[in-house]
């Protein structure tokens, strides 16, 4: 009997909750077939100026009044709700107009709201409920002057409102005998999930507290047994919290070892990886990354040049400019840096930073020749944050350059090297980070 009065509650709670809901959606129904009544209109109004405006041109070009004035008639005849049709010329003077007492008479554009503006012309809705669209002649992209239509809209819009009415009055009923019933239920069952609900608030902040147990039912038996996993979880959690501290914290920190293990094979590369973690780090920033994917950008950093372990030191440490052989040779970096990370699962989401951080916008970068988008992003970040720090760090072969140098190299190979949209980024954040720095420094 127990376990069927509580299919029986939670039967009736759903009734009731699906009454509710079914207001909210009938609600949205309501104001979209309104949007939809009035933008259906709007389109139609549009749909005739425009073939009116069509067929106006030729005879506008030539001067063919009984043309002009076979277009209107043609449009007034065919749509009964048309209040009016008119073709003007540039100054907005009636050429011809469907009330024979307004031709020859400038025409203002009613008083109202802009519904739209586009190179079809813009449609207006007077306060009285009407529509006006005025729509651009031309022919041979010489503008010859302008279509002018009235529309009244007031049955279409009649006819939504009736409807409104019904649907809201209707559910206006089943809404109260809704609320009527989540009241009478409120107290059977609302009352113990209220109390799991604070109960597991209290346990995520780490508070202990015996929740009360109002049925010998199955919620009453799901809230004993609530009181007792809290008293477990809220001792193990300080304990679960510390030990996942202590992992990550070792986890960052093996991770920094290894870069700066990788960096110092070459002593002018000492803490390049550390800086290009922290320049992408800024554009990840100014682009509104989340925070996990920012920590993600900045161990990939970490690990972008993992693969120069397995580089031989006659080329990573070669100090002049490599051969061929030994260009390729040390390109390998990033599939070897891929082949290391790849043996750890938990590495494989930095593969990808790894890999193709040397692709080139344009596409001959290496060692898969991607362009444009489909570099991965965190890549294209690191991509840039490289070779600046390459370029203002002192090498055996040649001494650093500025970093103004630097930036115009960057800039210069925007499009080409670099994806435009990071390099400006980069250039913005480096100049918020340096505020004596002046971008006509880079002209």
């Amino acid at each position: 009997m127990v376990i069927k009065s509580i299919r029986f509650k939670f039967a009736v709670f759903i009734i009731f909750l699906l009454a509710t809901i079914a207001l909210s959606f009938s609600v949205l129904t309501v104001g979209t077939v309104k949007d939809y009544i009035v933008h259906d209109v709007i389109n139609r109004a549009q749909a005739i100026s425009g073939s009116a405006a069509a067929s106006a041109a030729y005879s506008m070009i030539s001067d063919d009044m009984l043309g002009m004035d076979s277009v209107v008639a043609r449009v007034k005849a065919s749509h009964p709700d048309i209040d009016f049709v008119a073709i003007a010329d540039n100054s907005m003077k009636a050429l011809v107009h469907s009330d024979i007492k307004k031709q020859g008479m400038t025409m203002s554009p009613v008083s109202g709201k802009l519904l739209r503006l586009d190179r079809y012309g813009y449609v207006i809705e007077g306060k009285a409920g009407n529509i006006e669209v005025i729509t651009p002649v031309a022919f041979a992209k010489k503008g010859l002057g302008y279509v002018v239509l009235g529309m009244n809209r007031s049955l279409l819009y009649n006819a939504s409102q009736s409807a409104k009415k019904s649907v809201l009055k209707g559910l206006a009923a089943a809404l109260f005998l809704g609320m009527l019933g989540v009241f009478m239920l409120s107290a059977s069952i609302t009352k113990p999930i209220e109390e799991l609900s604070a109960g597991v608030m209290d346990l995520k902040e780490g508070k202990k507290r015996t929740l009360k147990v109002y049925a010998k039912d199955e919620l009453g038996r799901l809230t004993e047994s609530f009181n007792e996993m809290s008293a477990l979880i809220v001792e193990q959690k300080d304990r679960l919290a510390e030990y996942a501290g202590e992992l990550e914290e070792a986890y960052i920190s093996t991770l920094k070892v290894l870069a700066a293990a990788i960096d110092a094979r070459d002593p002018y590369t000492l803490g390049h990886s550390a800086r290009v973690a922290q320049y992408s780090m800024k554009m990840g920033e100014a682009l509104g990354l989340p925070k996990k994917e920012l920590e993600d950008l900045e161990i990939a950093c970490l690990f972008h040049d993992v693969g120069k372990i397995k580089t031989p030191d006659h080329v990573l440490l070669k100090p002049g400019k490599l051969e061929a052989d030994e260009f390729r040779e040390m390109a390998r970096h990033t599939e070897d840096g891929m082949a290391i990370i790849s043996k750890a699962a938990s590495l494989a989401k930095y593969i990808p930073a790894v890999r193709h951080h040397h692709e080139w916008y344009n596409g001959k970068g290496y060692p898969d020749g991607l362009a444009g988008d489909k570099i991965p992003l965190h890549a294209a970040i690191i991509s840039i944050a490289d070779s600046f720090d390459a370029m203002t760090s002192n090498r055996p072969y040649r001494n650093s350059r500025s970093e103004a140098d630097a930036l115009k190299e960057i800039l210069r190979c925007s499009g080409d090297q670099f994806n435009p949209r990071l390099v400006n980024v980069f250039v913005k954040t480096f100049k918020n980070e340096h505020d004596g720095f002046m971008l006509s420094e880079l002209i």
